[in-house]
C-alpha cells in the first residue's frame, strides 16, 4: 500500500503557535510528523491543482532524519522556517521515534514506500523538496532514482554509502569487539551502556561536543538504555550498512540536487559528499568545514537559509522546464527530469 491514510481525525498531541504535532498514517505506518508553516486549506485537491496552475505555489519542504535519530532533531530548523514564513514537516522514519517499528527484512524498500506515501501527499499541496541528514540524505536520494514520485528537488546532507569513516566500516564488518560484545553471557550493566553513550554522541553528531544541546543529545542516549537495546541497534546498524552498497542508481537522477558535505564529520567524511557531487554531475556541491554530522543541530538558522534558497531556486527550474515543455510542438519530445 503506497497511498497514505490520514486517521480521522489526526490524533494531535501538541499544538503550539510555532510546531504543530499530529499523528498519521503513511502506507499503513504510524507516524508522528512535525509541521510548520500556514495550514492547508479545505479545498478539494482538484480545484487546488487548478488554482496552482494558475499562480505559483510555495515549495513543500520534508525533512528526513538520520538513523537512530528522530524527527526533533529538525526543531531547531522547523523554528526558523516558521518564523520565515515557509511550510515544512518533518517526521518520525518507521523504526525510529514515535513511528511504528520496520518489519523483519530489508530496511531501506520499507523506507521507501513510506516515502513516496509521504512525497505523494505533499505534492497535493505544492512542489516537494527532500532534505535529508544521513540516513534521510539516502532515501531522499532513492526517492530522486524514480521518474514517478513529483520530487522538485533534494538536499542531501552527509548520505552515507560513498567514503564513509572508519567507524561505519567497522560496523559493516561486525569485527571481533563488536561480535564479543553482543554475545557476552552476562550483560552490561545498564549505568555503564548509558555512561558510553553520554560521551559518544555529542562527539558524534557534534562539529564541537563542548557545544552540545542536552536535550538533543539525551534523545539519542535514551535509545541505549541498555544491554539488550545497544546490541539490537548495532545489529541493525550492520544490516543498513550491507543495504547500502546497492542503494544507489545514480544515474537515473535528474532533479535538481544539492550535495553538502561537512569537514568535521565524525561518521561520513566530506570526501563522502565530494564522491556523490562528481557522480551526478548536475548536482551542487556545498562543503562547510565547520560541520558536524547534523549541520541542522551545529547552525540551524543557516541550514534553514540553505534549503529555502534552494527550493526556491529548484521550484522556479522547474516551472521553467514545464512552460518550456508547454510551448513546444506537438510531437516534439522533452528531456525528462
Amino acid at each position: 500500500m503506497t497511498a497514505q491514510q490520514r486517521e480521522a481525525p489526526p490524533a494531535t498531541v501538541q499544538d503550539d503557535s510555532v510546531i504543530r504535532v499530529a499523528h498519521r498514517r503513511f502506507a499503513g505506518a504510524r507516524t508522528r510528523v512535525l509541521e510548520v508553516g500556514p495550514q492547508p486549506d479545505a479545498e478539494t485537491p482538484r480545484r487546488r491543482s487548478a488554482r496552482r496552475s494558475a499562480r505559483p505555489v510555495a515549495p513543500r519542504l520534508v525533512l528526513l532524519h538520520g538513523y537512530c535519530d528522530s524527527a526533533d532533531t529538525w526543531r531547531p530548523v522547523l523554528e526558523e522556517l516558521a518564523a520565515a514564513g515557509h511550510s515544512a514537516v518533518a517526521v518520525d522514519l518507521p523504526g525510529f521515534g514515535e513511528a511504528d517499528a520496520l518489519r523483519p527484512g530489508a530496511m531501506l524498500p520499507q523506507l521507501d514506500t513510506f516515502l513516496t506515501a509521504l512525497i505523494k501527499e505533499q505534492s497535493v499541496l505544492g512542489p516537494v523538496v527532500l532534505a535529508g541528514n544521513s540516513l534521510g540524505g539516502t532515501i531522499s536520494l532513492r526517492a530522486a532514482q524514480s521518474t514517478r514520485l513529483p520530487v522538485a528537488g533534494v538536499v542531501s546532507i552527509a548520505a552515507p554509502g560513498f567514503v564513509d569513516s572508519w567507524l561505519i566500516r567497522t560496523v559493516a564488518r561486525f569485527p571481533v569487539p563488536l561480535r564479543l560484545y553482543s554475545s557476552l553471557p552476562l550483560p552490561v550493566p545498564s549505568f555503564v551502556v548509558k555512561a558510553i553513550a553520554e560521551q559518544l554522541v555529542p562527539r558524534l553528531l557534534y562539529a564541537d561536543a563542548a557545544l552540545a544541546d542536552v536535550t538533543q543529545v539525551r534523545r539519542f542516549t535514551d535509545l541505549f538504555p541498555d544491554y539488550r537495546a545497544t546490541t539490537g541497534r548495532l545489529e541493525q546498524a550492520r544490516q543498513l550498512v550491507e543495504e547500502l552498497a546497492t542503494a544507489y542508481q545514480l544515474d537515473n537522477v535528474r532533479t535538481p540536487l544539492l550535495v553538502v558535505a561537512c569537514g568535521k564529520d565524525k561518521l561520513v567524511s566530506a570526501a563522502s559528499g565530494k564522491q556523490l557531487h562528481s557522480l551526478v554531475p548536475h548536482s551542487r556541491l556545498l562543503v562547510r568545514d565547520d560541520w558536524g554530522h547534523c549541520p541542522q543541530l551545529d547552525d540551524p538558522s543557516a541550514i534553514a537559509e540553505l534549503i529555502t534558497y534552494f527550493a526556491a531556486s529548484a521550484t522556479h527550474a522547474k516551472r521553467g522546464r514545464a512552460a518550456a515543455g508547454a510551448g513546444r510542438p506537438v510531437g516534439t519530445e522533452t528531456a525528462a527530469g
